[in-house]
């Protein structure tokens, strides 16, 4: 396989028009070249947070051919390519290879609840007509499906360019039981609480507020420089961010808070399609809600520089 994934990659928003009609292109470039310069190691578009169920195949394929034309090599770039369907999730998979993916991000078929064979099948379909490395994206509470250790060991054992996992099944131990299961081969990317996962055997850590904490990624340095206490730290702080968003809002109410705080830093993008509640809608309470996490991002800031200054005792 020709691309290697380690570290923490910002899985990031789709930008609007103000209408949102149609892909803010100009919006796109710029928040990626933020991206690159802060020197986050990959991208992740077209996943849950940048509203994959909520564009064309004609954006869909602007969105993959604007990222990598602007990425330009500078950092890897992972589109999301799961479909319900497996011929559009096949079809999708070649496009982003063709547009110059270097990975590719899979949901199992979401909505059946299909079986370990039909999910197999699934996953050998787009695996035998692409050739760049394939994330397997375990996300229960999305798909309506848990991939169990045994069945992510019985697709790494059986198709090559499966080697990643974003795993968000909420069990915690479910890392380390993949590892084991597939003896090594599986690399494992945390889904959610990333410094447990790390130490549990996570190589990396697909990241939702590195559409606004810009310099998140770094937390995962922390990790490699085996500097767990600073990183704790700085995680902490998101934790609090994590917090104030979800007691005011279901379980993807983030993507309107990622927008409205990418805004916030400068890199407006638009918000969200429907049927996800924009922020516009929360009125008071979306407002009231961001002058809360902003201080707590400029804590993080704060924090990141003091830790990052600081030789470790290591």
């Amino acid at each position: 396989m020709v691309a290697t994934f380690r570290g923490s990659y910002s899985v990031t928003v789709t930008p609007f028009t103000a209408d949102r009609r149609a892909i803010d292109v100009d919006a796109l470039r710029r928040f990626m070249e933020w991206q690159v310069e802060s020197g986050v190691p990959g991208v992740i578009v077209l996943g849950s947070t940048g509203e994959y169920l909520a564009v064309s195949d004609e954006e869909r394929a602007e969105i993959v051919e604007t990222t990598v034309k602007q990425v330009a090599g500078r950092a890897r770039v992972i589109v999301g390519t799961m479909n319900a369907h497996t011929p559009n999730a096949v079809r999708y998979s070649k496009q982003a290879q063709e547009l110059g993916a270097d990975g590719l991000m899979v949901l199992p078929p979401y909505y059946y609840t299909p079986t370990d064979d039909e999910i197999w099948r699934y996953y050998r379909a787009v695996s035998e007509a692409v050739s760049v490395p394939i994330m397997l994206y375990n996300n229960p509470v999305t798909s309506n499906v848990d991939m169990s250790a045994a069945l992510v060991a019985r697709l790494t054992r059986d198709f090559e360019n499966i080697r990643y996992i974003k795993e968000s099944s909420q069990d915690l131990a479910r890392v380390r039981d993949v590892i084991e299961a597939t003896d090594g081969v599986m690399n494992v990317y945390a889904g959610e609480r990333q410094v447990d996962s790390y130490v549990l055997g996570a190589i990396g850590y697909v990241n939702p507020y590195g559409n606004y904490i810009i310099n998140s990624h770094r937390v995962w340095d922390l990790f490699t420089a085996g500097r767990l206490d600073d990183a704790r730290r700085l995680q902490r702080i998101i934790d609090q961010i994590d917090h104030i968003i979800a007691a005011g809002h279901p379980t993807y109410g983030h993507q309107c808070y990622s927008k409205a705080l990418a805004a916030a830093a400068g890199y407006p993008v638009g918000d969200v399609r429907e049927p996800l509640t924009t922020f516009a809608e929360l009125g008071d309470e979306g407002r009231e809600r961001l002058e809360r996490i902003l201080p707590l991002i400029a804590e993080f800031d704060t924090v990141l520089a003091s830790v990052t200054s600081t030789p470790s005792a290591a």
